[in-house]
């Protein structure tokens, strides 16, 4: 599951010696070798010039490490390309996956964070604090993180999956939702079960939480038990749902980064 290492220590400096080593990010795509999906030499970065100033992200396995955002005019440097998060599952070590999924969401926070959304001033970075703020009208922007609800419903020995209308690959996956403003994460469970699928849940437990990097999602499993109801899906959002158990063909995911894959792998049935 994609995670920040256990060793990585978080900074808000970022450090000035000439070894630190920097994730180039444009969007959700890093800056890295072709040869070897590594990044890009300290030495090669630091004689471009269209570079954004850069963003502490932390130290890691002896290195430290920090984001800036690729403007347009960003010269490639040969033998390099950008190449999305998504790309890397399974072609990287978790570990650099945990710390790029960090670093491209400060990437994007100060992408998006120049000017203050109130009054248009160009924002200041405070010191000691991951936190910008305007200067004449005093608001703050802290890096956003949007918290998302994931839950596998269970009825007796079987579990609901879907197919989200709008997911790549039409996999069979867990139900999952964004947290609405002035609701729980359970309150978000209930509501997003009952307009998705038509149904009532009861008996909530928690599973686990894992940063989503896309571009700045929490996302929070559960486990519910069916309660009453019959499915009825919103085509807008459920392609299809439906009960899976023991003498089902459940689905298969090609990687375990994702909570959804542990979340669904953890109630598959045993093989025989």
């Amino acid at each position: 599951m994609l995670h920040t290492p256990a060793d990585f220590l978080p900074m808000q400096v970022p450090d000035r010696a000439a070894g630190a080593w920097t994730f180039v990010c444009r969007g959700d795509k890093l800056l890295l070798r072709e040869a070897d999906l590594s990044l890009p030499e300290p030495a090669l970065l630091a004689a471009l010039t269209a570079l954004d100033r850069p963003h502490a992200v932390g130290s890691w396995a002896g290195r430290h490490y920090q984001a800036l955002h690729a403007g347009p005019d960003f010269p490639l440097p040969p033998g390099h390309a950008f190449i999305g998060l998504r790309a890397l599952f399974g072609a990287v070590p978790d570990g650099f996956l945990g710390v790029a999924g960090r670093a491209i969401q400060l990437a994007e926070w100060a992408r998006t964070h120049r000017y203050c959304g109130a009054c248009a001033t160009p924002m200041a970075q405070l010191a000691g604090e991951r936190c910008f703020q305007c200067p004449a009208c005093g608001m703050s922007a802290y890096p956003r993180i949007s918290p998302a609800m994931m839950v596998l419903i269970r009825r007796g020995d079987t579990v609901l999956l879907a197919q989200h209308a709008n997911a790549p690959g039409g996999r069979y996956t867990a139900l999952a939702g964004f947290v609405e403003a002035g609701e729980s994460v359970e309150e978000a469970v209930h509501r997003e079960v009952h307009e998705e699928v038509g149904l009532r849940v009861h008996k909530l437990r928690y599973f686990g939480s894992q940063s989503w990097p896309f571009p700045h999602s929490l996302m929070i499993a559960y486990t519910a038990d069916y309660l009453d109801g019959d499915i009825r899906t919103d085509p807008a959002e459920i392609a299809e749902a439906r009960w899976f158990g023991a003498g089902d063909a459940w689905p298969d995911f090609a990687h375990t980064v994702s909570i959804a894959a542990e979340l669904v792998n953890a109630h598959r049935p045993p093989q025989r």
